[in-house]
């Protein structure tokens, strides 16, 4: 358990400094959910903003880059063919690509997948449905063809990206995960579903962790910029609105995009 932690388990805990490597700037994307749109407009607007930066710049996401909306195939070949020159990008794993990979795997155990955006990503990669899978008349075969049809639309490149997505970055004072950690846990040892799905023992926590947590996962109408979190889900897929974090030094500001639809 590091110093720090320790120290902040006691009641007297005091907020974490907002504190990143010198001459480094974190540009961090929060769900994008299929909408390659938002997607392409906050490129341009990091672009243009870092443009005359000379140190390191970071580009970050936060996972669920998938699901919901209906461009979910177009985000994946933006993020892999299009990405911003003079960048070191690091992408998260959210809950939805890991239910992906997990229906899969195992698609009777994991057909709820579909109901919660899963069917949009289906659409994206061309794979029609002969019937509603979360009818009483699916069975486990369909399910099964179901997911030999995803496997064999999605691009090797896309599974991969999928696969290798990390479950968190830390640097300087801050951690970026995709849902939150659980409180009291150091980082390290964290478990992997906590940092995919937790919710309310995170959101609802208002003490100091060991890091500033960086997060998605949770929508809200506009980024939360707390003391112990900021949460970047700002429901890009209903809402329309994308939201990024710029993290340089003590600062934080935001960058976001709006669609004309909404």
């Amino acid at each position: 358990m590091s110093r720090l932690f320790s120290r902040l388990r006691g009641k007297s805990a005091e907020p974490v400094k907002p504190a990143l490597t010198p001459a480094t700037r974190i540009y961090c994307i929060g769900d994008i959910h299929g909408c390659a749109d938002l997607l392409a407009q906050t490129h341009r607007l990091i672009l243009a903003d870092g443009a005359d930066f000379e140190g390191t710049k970071k580009l970050l996401y936060l996972g669920d880059y998938i699901d919901r909306g209906e461009s979910s195939k177009e985000v994946i070949e933006i993020l892999l063919n299009d990405g911003l020159p003079d960048f070191e990008t690091i992408y998260l794993r959210g809950n939805h690509e890991q239910a992906l990979l997990d229906f899969l795997q195992h698609p009777e155990a994991t057909a709820g997948w579909l109901g919660f955006g899963g069917l949009a990503t289906l659409l994206s990669y061309g794979v029609a449905l002969q019937r509603p899978p979360l009818s009483s008349a699916a069975r486990a075969t369909d399910l099964h063809d179901v997911a030999l049809r995803l496997r064999q639309a999605l691009p090797a490149s896309h599974l991969k990206f999928f696969e290798q997505s990390q479950l968190s970055y830390q640097e300087g004072s801050y951690c970026f995960v995709h849902a939150g950690i659980r409180p009291g846990i150091p980082l390290q040892s964290q478990h992997r579903d906590d940092l995919l799905w937790i919710r309310r023992e995170f959101i609802d926590h208002k003490t100091p962790h060991e890091y500033i947590v960086v997060h998605g996962h949770t929508p809200a109408p506009d980024a939360e910029m707390l003391p112990n979190r900021i949460g970047l889900d700002t429901g890009a897929f209903y809402s329309g609105l994308l939201t990024c974090l710029v993290l340089e030094g003590s600062t934080q500001r935001l960058l976001q995009t709006t669609s004309p639809a909404h």
